[in-house]
């Protein structure tokens, strides 16, 4: 059986709220309904969010259709940018870029990507070193974490060229059986989810 990796869509920016604290924008919103009404999101028995707003805002919809169990896990937050707080898009943009090519280093006081995706990694293989198989899971989390998940289970080094197309809300699908071989090529890159067929 296969696990997805799915990403929170578009938020409302508000450079005076946390990040981690952001909601779903009406668009956001909206994709994720349009998501839950298809058949691989009612088939999911089983959810795994971040504990960051947007994340939950996104499992919660999906699972309307579905009536999956919500899990919330704290180590599926994303890349831990608090040094620097908000930056506006086109600095963030660049901040990204140095992040995934420095991987081994802080941008800023940032958490550095190795640690991120040490962090994620451990996080998914302890929900899935205790799932059964054969139950509809999908993670909800973020483009950058999700990314350098991505990575790891391909067997790549950290890059961004792994990244996920903008406007979030993508998922890619991961063999479960094959996630601790740090080599398996997803079997869906990343498709928008409300487009994705199953």
């Amino acid at each position: 059986m296969h696990a997805l990796y799915i990403t929170h869509p578009q938020v409302k920016i508000d450079p005076m709220v946390p990040v981690p604290d952001w909601g779903l924008s009406d668009r956001g919103a909206e994709r994720a309904r349009e998501a839950s009404r298809l058949p691989w999101a009612r088939a999911l028995r089983r959810i795994v969010s971040s504990a960051e707003t947007k994340a939950i805002e996104t499992a919660r919809i999906l699972a309307e259709t579905s009536g999956a169990a919500i899990e919330i896990i704290e180590a599926m937050h994303e890349n831990d940018r608090s040094a620097t707080g908000f930056l506006p898009p086109p600095e963030f943009e660049k901040a990204a870029d140095w992040f995934f090519a420095h991987p081994d280093e802080s941008f800023h006081g940032w958490e550095r990507a190795i640690d991120a995706q040490a962090r994620i990694i451990g996080a998914v293989k302890a929900v899935l070193d205790r799932h059964e198989p054969q139950q509809p899971i999908a993670f909800v989390g973020h483009g950058g974490v999700g990314t350098l998940l991505k990575c790891h289970i391909e067997g790549r080094g950290i890059s961004r060229a792994k990244d996920q197309p903008p406007g979030g809300g993508n998922l890619f699908r991961f063999p479960i059986a094959e996630f601790s071989l740090a080599a398996a090529s997803p079997t869906c890159d990343w498709t928008p989810m409300e487009t994705w067929q199953g």
